[in-house]
């Protein structure tokens, strides 16, 4: 058989065209660079004569001969030809792997001349480990009922399919010699199979089954029948007895009661783990991950390493010791929940998308935008895994999923490596993994595996020319690369302020919004962590208390997560306060201080309203809350104007030449125009209303103009902001083409700001 994509050649490497002299050129075909020719039937190219009655009186009839459509039987290159039921042995471009397939169809789409491939797969193809046969023999194949198309450019020659009795007959020590025409062409085939639920046909002679085109329909319908399908019907829900006395409109009503598909149900029937763990797991029954031969210098690197999922192992111990050590446990962001409460719309509207594109086997791109903590990667890991649990119970076919986070890798490009990583399982630098995809995904390829691509954090992957997205939403829409791209941002028209139109057109329509939880919404999300937590510690005000609170600032389900797990940890130190409390002495107020204590007593231990505002205030009132908000007014601006920059473009960077202009839009639109509120307002902040001519580089004085107003000290302010590690400059200069971006999170600032009168006055909610 061919060799493996592990031993390809250093001249893989380069790009080759089709029709170039391979270094493994087969004889049949020649050195010459010939174009490929239909060869017609025969019988169909003469045409009937047709006679035409005249259409004058004084005229002869005359005849026309109709030349219907040819039917293409084969083609030739040369000396070269092939037909219809032949067996063919095909090369990818530019690499050393090779196929066997019978050609069932010859014809000619956008001007390139393909044929369709009944495939045959080697034992390496089938990925299933646990139902995959061990007793194969070498050189043998498995007639399968897949079909592609592939390019005539592709054909390598004839290759001969016969059984073992026949092979043996043939070739008595059972190898075809090294120095014989036919070695590497010669195969044996005894069983068919499905390479997607991995189960075979009852062994076979092939001389009885196949004799030429005339037995490929018989050919199709044997495997199919003696073999599983590749999607197996799901399994209705059990049926409660009532049901044997159903109306006609209840059975009208069934259908539709089955389309909607909550995470909670299906976790509970798939039972799986998260999608990373189970593709390792796959990855590693299949061998994927050997490091192919040492020759090549680019295989000893160390592997990347994929975005790992947030999973939290935890020995049974830790977590069953009190009601807080548990309680902490789930409300921490990492712990993976058993379901996502509140996004089951958006659950189901990913799954069916995902779930059309790997079963019709195309390529797509889908844009999920919401602002942070609103649940986008939750539910697409989800999603992933229910869709691998399907793969599992053979109601799907394989895919691949790979996560690719902007933040976790110090270069955009690099993405291209995690990529062909986890396709091929290869380390390679970006540039060569580049071509080596482009490649990959501009030919075709029999019995291509989709592979499902998560970007994460889209802003951090934008390039200066925009390559990186543009290669990753263009190549879903090539027509052999059935690759699948999630791409997920905070911005909901990122592709439109921030990437060319042509990056922007090629994203597609598919697009999902994740808007912000409310308040209900937050409760059930913290109400669910806190199933199963004994002692009932957690009062039910103090997490409405805590949804509200988050609720009207961010929406940010970590952020009230964060909250609500801190207030469990003020609640256990005040229990062991008052546990660890020495008795009190004998006094005459005995009734008094009894009382007293009993009502500490009886709120220390317990999650109220007043625990969970001093964790709220524990978190605004850190020592970077008290620095903002003890900022000069000029600070609080710029800070002001640098975050309404970032929320507006989607970038965490931007010039400080942008973020003048943002603050001047802002200032324009609280003043319509008049300067006279703004120089009040100054005069409350300050600042004299001279200082609004301030040039921002240093210039002269002038006169107030409500277009131009810039509030002086900005050039101090953003050197100042710099040195205390607030922002982000470039060479701490102030300049307008400066790089510029908050060095500390959006929320804190948003946090600090939220009441400030002076911000407020402006017209800006944060």
């Amino acid at each position: 058989m061919p060799a493996t994509p592990g031993r390809r050649s250093s001249r893989a490497q380069e790009y080759r065209l089709p029709g170039v002299t391979r270094e493994d050129s087969d004889d049949e075909l020649g050195t010459d660079d010939l174009p490929w020719e239909w060869i017609y039937d025969r019988e169909e190219d003469e045409g009937e004569a047709e006679v035409i009655p005249a259409s004058g009186p004084g005229s002869r009839k005359r005849k026309r001969t109709t030349q219907p459509e040819r039917k293409i039987i084969g083609a030739q290159m040369g000396d070269f030809e092939c037909y219809v039921g032949d067996t063919l042995l095909l090369k990818a471009e530019g690499s050393n792997e090779a196929w066997v397939g019978i050609a069932s169809e010859f014809l000619e789409d956008d001007g390139e001349k393909s044929a369709k491939f009944m495939w045959f797969s080697s034992e390496k193809e089938i990925r299933n480990g646990p139902k995959k046969r061990t007793d194969f023999v070498e050189n043998e194949l498995y007639i399968t009922p897949s079909f592609d198309f592939n390019a005539l450019t592709t054909i390598n020659g004839k290759a001969v399919v016969m059984s073992q009795e026949a092979f043996m007959k043939q070739y008595p020590t059972g190898k075809v010699p090294r120095k014989s025409k036919e070695f590497g062409k010669v195969f044996i085939c005894r069983r068919g199979c499905n390479t997607r639920t991995c189960t075979y046909t009852d062994e076979f002679k092939w001389e009885d089954i196949y004799k030429g085109k005339e037995d490929l329909e018989s050919l199709l319908d044997f495997v199919l029948k003696r073999t599983k399908a590749t999607r197996r019907k799901r399994q209705p829900k059990a049926e409660s007895p009532e049901r044997e006395y159903a109306s006609d409109d209840d059975a009208d009503a069934e259908p539709a009661a089955k389309v909607p598909r909550t995470p909670r149900k299906l976790k509970a029937r798939s039972n799986a783990a998260t999608p990373t763990s189970r593709r390792k797991g796959t990855k590693a029954a299949l061998g994927a991950a050997v490091t192919p031969t040492s020759h090549r210098k680019i295989m000893i690197k160390k592997h990347l390493e994929f975005t790992p999922l947030a999973t939290r192992v935890l020995s049974p111990m830790h977590i069953q010791n009190s009601p807080y050590q548990l309680a902490r446990t789930q409300l921490h962001v990492a712990s993976v929940p058993t379901s996502l409460p509140c996004r089951e719309a958006e659950f189901s509207l990913v799954y069916s998308h995902l779930e059309a594109a790997i079963t019709d086997g195309s390529g797509t791109c889908i844009y999920i935008s919401g602002t942070p903590g609103t649940g986008k990667t939750a539910t697409v890991r989800e999603v992933v895994s229910h869709l691998d649990a399907a793969v599992r119970a053979d109601e799907l076919d394989d895919f691949i999923f790979v996560e690719i986070n902007g933040m976790k890798i110090t270069d955009p490009h690099q993405s291209y490596s995690l990529l062909w990583e986890a396709l091929k399982g290869q380390r390679v630098s970006p540039s060569q993994a580049l071509d080596l995809l482009e490649r990959e995904f501009s030919h075709p390829s029999p019995r291509r595996v989709p592979c499902v691509v998560l970007m994460d954090e889209l802003d951090q992957l934008v390039t200066k020319n925009q390559g990186v997205m543009y290669n990753f939403f263009n190549w879903p829409g090539l027509r052999h690369s059935r690759l699948i791209v999630l791409a997920v941002a905070n911005t909901m028209d990122l592709p439109e302020r921030t990437l060319s139109n042509k990056i922007s057109s090629r994203l597609g329509l598919t697009r999902i919004t994740f808007p912000g939880y409310n308040h209900e919404q937050l409760m059930r999300i913290v109400q669910s962590r806190l199933e199963g937590v004994p002692g009932d510690i957690v009062d039910a005000d103090a997490v409405q208390f805590a949804a509200r609170k988050v609720a009207a600032v961010s929406g940010d389900a970590r952020r009230a997560l964060d909250i609500c797990r801190r207030a469990v940890e003020l609640a256990e130190a005040d229990a062991k306060v008052v546990a660890d409390a020495e008795p009190p002495t004998p006094s005459k107020k005995k009734g008094v201080e009894d009382k007293v204590a009993g009502k500490k007593k009886g709120s220390a231990g317990r999650v109220t309203i007043e625990t969970v505002r001093r964790a709220i205030n524990e978190a605004t009132s850190n020592p970077l809350q008290q620095y903002l908000r003890g900022l000069p007014f000029a600070s609080r601006l710029l800070l002001t104007a640098l975050l309404l920059r970032t929320q507006r473009t989607g970038l965490a960077e931007s010039t400080f030449g942008d973020v003048l202009e943002e603050m001047q839009r802002m200032i324009k639109l609280a003043t319509g125009g008049d300067s006279r509120p703004l120089n009040a307002l100054m005069a409350t902040a300050g600042v004299s209303a001279a200082d609004y001519g301030d040039g921002i580089m240093g210039g002269a004085r002038s006169k107030p103009d409500a277009r131009q107003m810039r509030p002086g000290g900005l050039t101090i302010a953003a050197v100042d902001l710099t040195g205390a590690g607030v922002i982000n400059l470039e060479a701490h200069k102030a300049e307008r083409p400066s790089k510029i971006r908050l060095a500390v999170g959006d929320e804190e600032v948003r946090l600090a700001f939220r009441d400030d009168p002076e911000i407020k006055a402006l017209g800006v909610l944060l």
